[in-house]
C-alpha cells in the first residue's frame, strides 16, 4: 500500500509503503467505538471508596431494647439509616479495565488513512528550536486544530512544538486509537512509519 512521501512545505518528494496490517484494514464504526470505549475506561483509577456499615466507626450495641420504647426498633447505630451510619451500596475499589485483542485496535489508523488524514513526511529537520518554524510547516500541510505529529524522540522538535496549541506529539510506540481519532491529521515521519511496520 503506497503513498506519497512529502517534505516540510507539502512537496512530493516520492512514495512509502505502509505497513498492510495497520492501514489496509476495512475501518468498522462498531469495532471503532468499542476501541474508545475501552481506552476511556482504561483511564480510570476506579479508586472511589465509601465505608459500609462494617467499617464506619461506632458501637456494636443495640441502642435500646427491641420492644417497649414506643421507638422503632433498631439494633445498630452503624446503620445507613443513622446519621454517621455507613453507606449502603456505595462505590469501592475495582477495575475497569476492557481488554481488547490487537486487530481491533489497529482499525483507528486505516480509518484516517481512508478518510485522506494520515501524511509521511520525509523528515521533520529543524535548524532551530523555534515554535514559529513548527507552525509554519504545520499550516502549510493543513494539518488543522488538532494534528497529530508521530516522530521519534527529538529534543529540539519537542522544544519547539511543545506550545503549539492543539498539537500532539508522540512516539510510534505509544500511539493509541483515542488519540488517533480525535485529532485532525495525522502526521508520520518516514521513520516513525518504518517503527511501526516491524
Amino acid at each position: 500500500m503506497e503513498t506519497k512521501l512529502l517534505n516540510t512545505k507539502g512537496q512530493e518528494v516520492g512514495k512509502i509503503n505502509l505497513p498492510e496490517a495497520l492501514f489496509g484494514v476495512k475501518p468498522n464504526p462498531t469495532f471503532l467505538h468499542e476501541v474508545i470505549t475501552a481506552f476511556l475506561s482504561n483511564q480510570r483509577s476506579g479508586t472511589a471508596d465509601v465505608k459500609t456499615r462494617a467499617e464506619v466507626s461506632g458501637t456494636g450495641k443495640k441502642p435500646w431494647k427491641q420492644k417497649g420504647t414506643g421507638r422503632a426498633r433498631h439494633g445498630s447505630m452503624r446503620s445507613p439509616i443513622w446519621r454517621h451510619g455507613g453507606v449502603a451500596f456505595g462505590p469501592t475499589p475495582r477495575s475497569f479495565r476492557i481488554d481488547l485483542p490487537a486487530a481491533k485496535r489497529r482499525l483507528a489508523l486505516t480509518s484516517k488513512y481512508t478518510s485522506d488524514n494520515v501524511l509521511v513526511l520525509e523528515k521533520f529537520d529543524l535548524k532551530d528550536a523555534k515554535t514559529k518554524a513548527v507552525a509554519e510547516v504545520l499550516k502549510t500541510l493543513e494539518a488543522g486544530k488538532k494534528p497529530l505529529l508521530v516522530t521519534s524522540k527529538d529534543a529540539k522538535l519537542d522544544l519547539a512544538s511543545r506550545n503549539i496549541a492543539g498539537l500532539k506529539k508522540m512516539v510510534p510506540t505509544d500511539l493509541n486509537a483515542y488519540v488517533v481519532l480525535n485529532s485532525t491529521k495525522v502526521i508520520f515521519t518516514k521513520e516513525a512509519i518504518e517503527k511501526l511496520a516491524k
